[in-house]
Order: structure tokens, then sequence, then C-alpha cells
């Protein structure tokens, strides 16, 4: 088992940056990929990015390409999102998602562990 615990989210002005973190405890000795997803009001999951265990190969998809990045610190256990320019439509609850194994994917389903999410306002 891996608790998620994510963290850094809240209310920010169009054009600012938020840098999300996902504490992992647990059986974090294990190896284990993370991905970012997020989820609108009356909208689906979506998601947002992904990183490999050991933090050599990372997704973010392609609409959010050049403002978010995604890192970890195995030594510390923690994932992040950093987002920088966000717009009014990044308003969403974010979550941090882990699954057995080196390689992300892309798909909510192929991830078992998540976290209560954190929100993210953008006004405008």
């Amino acid at each position: 088992q891996v608790q998620l615990v994510e963290s850094g989210g809240g209310l920010v002005q169009a054009g600012g940056s938020l840098r999300l973190s996902c504490a992992a405890s647990g059986r974090t000795y294990n190896a284990y990929a993370m991905g970012w997803f997020r989820q609108a009001p009356g909208k689906e999951r979506e998601f947002v990015g992904g990183i490999t265990w050991s933090g050599g190969s990372t997704y973010i998809s392609d609409s959010l390409k050049g403002r978010f990045t995604i890192a970890r610190d195995n030594a510390k256990n923690v994932g992040y999102l950093q987002m920088n320019s966000l717009k009014p439509e990044d308003t969403a609850v974010y979550y941090c998602a882990a699954r057995s194994g080196t390689i992300y994917r892309l798909t909510p389903r192929e991830y078992d562990y998540w976290g209560e999410g954190t929100q993210v306002t953008v006004s405008s």
C-alpha cells in the first residue's frame, strides 16, 4: 500500500504559478510510477502528466506542454507538479496517483493508489 497526500493548491490569478506536491508513504521502497490528473466540475478526470520511477522520463499532456512540468524526489518520497502561466481553464481538483512498476500510464484505471486531491482555482 502507498498513501498519497497532495498539497500546494489554492487560489491564484491568471498568469500566476503554483507548485503542487504529492507526499508518498507506506511501501515506498517498491518502485512506483506517478501520474497527475485533474478534474473540473462536470468533466471527466483528465491526465495531466506522468513520471517514471527513476524520474528519468516524464510526459506532459500536449495541451499543457510548455506550462506544466513534473518532477520527483525519491529520497524524500515526494512528487511535484509545477504549473506556470495558469489560466482560468486550469481550475480543477488535482490528483496525484501511483502505480506499481516503473512506467506511468495515461488512464486513471491503470493507477493503484490515489490522493484525496487539492483544489486549484485560477481567477481571471
